[in-house]
């Protein structure tokens, strides 16, 4: 497999051979420091209580989770990537079984846990979003193992901890890396007012908002800014039934402004993190409750879907402390091959990652309609 790094993760039970998408950089592994503290932690302590239910969050790559096979751990993710990495990493570990099904936040695992492993996020407030959920994800006597690389940590974490769960030990620091051990706290979902936070779509009237996890939750990116002048004159050259997809849909913005311009168009919003799926479902079902709309948790477009004729998409351009333009170059691949055959991108990028020669590897046409210092807006087709 191409642009894949490879390596092994030694463990006191044996090893894992592991494999990380999407970087030929033999430096980035598929697990950090974190994982390997989270992972000593909790052998140890299911050694004293073998029958112990266990949940992984947001395991990245699959170590924590295959690394715990032995004691069948349920998993939650945000990301739809994990589906795809446990696969492939379970192939590489015979020994090692892939849960049969990852749970997302769009449909949480049920029940109680005695141990919850979290690889702690770089966000403050979807951490303090997760603290919540897991305080009544924990049995009463439950354990929270929660872990990060000590740079990657959000900023106020400390508070954060502190404000959600019963902090009861904080590790020294070990390869930059700092494992917290909590036990069940008080706070929860229902009484905090960061689950959701919005902003009003400019001349609108119609409030964005947005779950933690999401990119941009709280005021419009300016990415997106740039590019909606140019989404009337993309949905005009459409028919009146155009089929529009809203690629890496984050709150669904681009495919609610498609939806004031042309309420009659069939949209479908796709994301890799399931918190942004919810997010968007919110705000159509609240702005527009009539229209015809589907929602997609999917790590790019999902194979089974028909084709469109245009494509919305602001791509991510950073990934696991990952900057480049390696997602951006699998969801273009996708995008080309999901288009109908007079169908078009609208897409708005990063201006130093030089979309313009990238999107020729997938593209015969691509036309630059704006640009500023930071960013630039293209549209793309292939017939």
């Amino acid at each position: 497999m191409s642009n894949v790094t490879t390596a092994v993760l030694e463990l006191s039970s044996g090893s894992l051979t592991l494999s990380r998408p999407g970087t030929s950089d033999a430096s980035l592994r598929a697990w950090s420091a974190a994982d390997e503290l989270l992972l000593k932690e909790a052998f140890a302590h299911l050694d004293a209580v073998p029958d112990a239910r266990v949940l992984v969050v947001d395991d990245q790559y699959g170590a924590l989770t295959l690394g715990l096979s032995a004691w069948c751990p349920d998993v939650v993710a945000d990301s739809a990537q994990l589906r795809a990495a446990l696969t492939l990493n379970a192939e590489l570990n015979p020994g090692s079984s892939a849960p049969g099904h990852v749970y997302s936040w769009g449909q949480p695992p049920p029940g109680q846990y005695d141990l919850i492993l979290l690889r702690i996020p770089r966000e403050a407030d979807y951490l303090a979003w997760l603290l919540r959920w897991i305080n009544d994800a924990l049995t009463p006597g439950g354990r929270l193992l929660a872990a990060g690389m000590i740079k990657h940590l959000p900023d106020r974490s400390v508070d954060v901890f502190n404000a959600a769960v019963d902090v009861r030990n904080v590790s020294r620091a070990l390869k930059k890396a700092r494992l917290i051990t909590c036990g069940r706290g008080d706070a929860t979902l229902d009484d905090w007012s960061g689950v959701w936070k919005g902003y009003e779509l400019d001349g609108s009237g119609i409030r964005v908002i947005a779950m933690p996890a999401v990119f941009a939750r709280e005021k419009l990116d300016q990415g997106t800014r740039l590019m909606l002048p140019h989404l009337q004159a993309a949905l005009q050259a459409c028919g009146p039934d155009a089929r529009v997809l809203d690629l890496a849909c984050g709150n669904g913005v681009l495919g609610l402004s498609a939806l004031m311009a042309k309420p009659e168009l069939e949209i479908t919003f796709s994301d890799v993190s399931s918190q942004a799926v919810l997010s968007a479902r919110h705000n159509t079902a609240a702005a527009f409750p009539s229209a015809r709309a589907l929602f997609v948790h999917a790590d790019g477009v999902a194979s089974d879907l028909e084709p469109f004729d245009l494509i919305l998409l602001n791509p991510p351009f950073h990934e696991g402390g990952v900057v480049g333009d390696h997602i951006a170059l699998r969801l273009f691949e996708q995008a080309s091959r999901s288009l109908s055959a007079r169908g078009r991108m609208l897409m708005v990028g990063n201006r130093h990652l030089g979309y313009h020669k990238s999107l020729r590897r997938f593209f015969p046409h691509i036309r630059q309609l704006d640009a500023n210092p930071r960013f630039v807006v293209f549209e793309a087709w292939r017939h």
